[in-house]
């Protein structure tokens, strides 16, 4: 068959417009396909954050902070990028040592943080409950608006071409669709988050819902992104249903506020007892916003690993069909390094981090192995 593309990618959310975005910069012809049914990019909050659950997501999500700060320039007013760093909250004192820690782990890898004693954080955001115990301020972790990032992304190169599509079936060098036509590239990417569980039954990715509400709109109130420092412990949470503060101002003056996760669900529906729990926990952080009017909530799906970590790499029993899902709450945060990984991997080049935390084989379904 005559080949579509040098590269054919599935999925037109953060990772694949990502992916599509780097392949085009090194001079390859892209076809992204996308069946437009919505994804975890559209639902969710846009937070560009180091996050230090294990060494491998740190040095993930760091070396992508600094690939989007690469491009932050360039980028459109729509993109709505805001370096506005983030400040993970303690509770009370105790807290302040899981702070100095974070710190610590944040310092090893050239991150820099300033502790902040519950006065200097009083000053800083005076929107916050009094009595926390302080704050570590990041300064170099922001915010964008995701879907129109992806826009951007697909749109900044002549050589990424977009074609609304069902795909079907998935294999080494081609792509199925629903009108049982066939599409082939040299190489295929699979990129569509927990979508992709349908392609190929093997992917060890588990969905985790997740609820955000926003705001009316109202005069500034809000400079930082808000997290508590209990937030990584419901990120990794394993089972049950969990919040925790997060609360972002978006530059229309609106706060978005989350987050919560839930295991082993695909209903979409808002669940109001959920909903409940996750703005509870935010009033209990910010107090004004009993007052303030949420206008619209929603719910999306993050796709996860076992180990947390995404997978990045080349199908281990199908060579030529590539692999980029997996990414969790990450996706926004990691889609250019994990883009660039991926890409030194199909064409034989030294990735810029060490890729064997990321690559298939980890998990047994992939390789073929029984566990």
């Amino acid at each position: 068959m005559k080949a579509e593309a040098d590269v054919i990618v599935v999925g037109a959310g953060i990772i694949g417009a990502a992916c599509a975005h780097e392949f085009a910069c090194r001079g390859l012809r892209v076809l992204v396909l996308d069946n437009a049914s919505g994804g975890a990019t559209g639902a969710g909050m846009g937070h560009l954050v180091a996050m230090d659950d294990n060494a491998a997501e740190l040095a993930l999500s760091h070396y992508s902070i600094g690939l989007w700060n690469a491009l932050r320039d360039e980028m459109p007013a729509a993109c709505a990028y805001r370096n506005c760093g983030t400040l993970w909250l303690a509770a009370d004192g105790a807290e302040m040592d899981l702070a100095r820690a974070k710190q610590r782990t944040l310092a090893d890898h050239g991150i820099d943080g300033q502790l902040l004693d519950s006065g200097q954080l009083a000053q800083l955001e005076p929107m916050l409950r009094t009595g926390l115990g302080g704050a570590l301020k990041i300064s170099g972790d922001g915010i964008l608006y995701a879907p129109a990032t992806v826009q951007w992304l697909l749109q900044k190169h002549p050589l990424i071409n977009q074609r609304q599509a069902d795909v079907k079936a998935v294999g080494p060098q081609r792509v199925q669709l629903d009108d049982q036509s066939t599409l082939s590239a040299e190489y295929v990417v699979v990129a569509n988050g927990y979508s992709a569980r349908t392609l190929l039954p093997e992917l060890p990715l588990r969905p985790k819902k997740g609820h955000l509400l926003i705001t009316d709109r109202y005069p500034v109130q809000v400079r930082h992104q808000l997290v508590e420092l209990g937030y990584a412990a419901s990120a990794h949470a394993s089972d049950g249903t969990s919040v925790a503060f997060n609360v972002q101002p978006r530059p229309t003056g609106q706060l978005l506020i989350g987050s919560s996760r839930q295991f082993d669900t695909l209903e979409r529906a808002v669940e109001p007892e959920v909903l409940a729990r996750m703005l509870q926990r935010a009033v209990a952080y910010l107090p004004g916003l009993s007052e303030l009017n949420g206008i619209r909530a929603w719910t999306g799906f993050r796709a996860a690993t076992p180990d947390g970590l995404p997978i990045l790499g080349e199908h281990p029993r199908q060579k030529g069909l590539w692999l980029a899902v997996g990414h969790e709450g990450l996706g926004v945060t990691t889609a250019p390094g994990s883009a660039r990984l991926l890409a030194a991997q199909m064409l034989g080049e030294t990735p810029g981090l060490d890729i064997r935390p990321y690559l298939p084989e980890r998990f047994a379904p992939l390789a073929g192995v029984t566990p």
